[in-house]
């Protein structure tokens, strides 16, 4: 049996897509370059350079699993260590870096970022 095409149905689905990119959108703050900690800015520079890299995960494909970034394929982003003073581990800081050079700042491990305004 063929199925009716419902106008209804097709606009909740487009209306629901477009409402998860826009909360992707909306939740990102803002940040300037020059009110993260030097660790950050450091690593922005050597982003910036292409390494070398103090950590062997930098530069890995970030999934983005949390969807706190706007969609993307996989791939597109990439994730950058910040070095945290007194860890013993890596740490909670991140920059995830975006195919197209946008930059985004984690200080809570992916819970949460913020756009690098350079």
């Amino acid at each position: 049996m063929k199925r009716a095409w419902r106008p209804a149905a097709f606009l909740a689905l487009l209306f629901a897509h477009f409402s998860l990119v826009a909360h992707a959108y909306a939740t990102l703050g803002e940040v300037r370059l020059d009110e993260l900690p030097s660790e950050a800015r450091r690593t922005v520079v050597l982003i910036h350079q292409g390494g070398p890299f103090p950590y062997r995960k930098d530069g890995v494909a970030f999934g983005n699993r949390e969807r706190r970034l706007p969609r993307a394929e996989y791939g597109y982003y990439r994730e950058y260590t910040v070095p945290t003073p007194d860890s013993p581990d890596r740490g909670a800081q991140r920059i995830v870096a975006g195919g197209n050079g946008e930059l985004y700042y984690t200080d809570d491990h992916y819970r949460s970022f913020r756009r690098i305004l350079e």
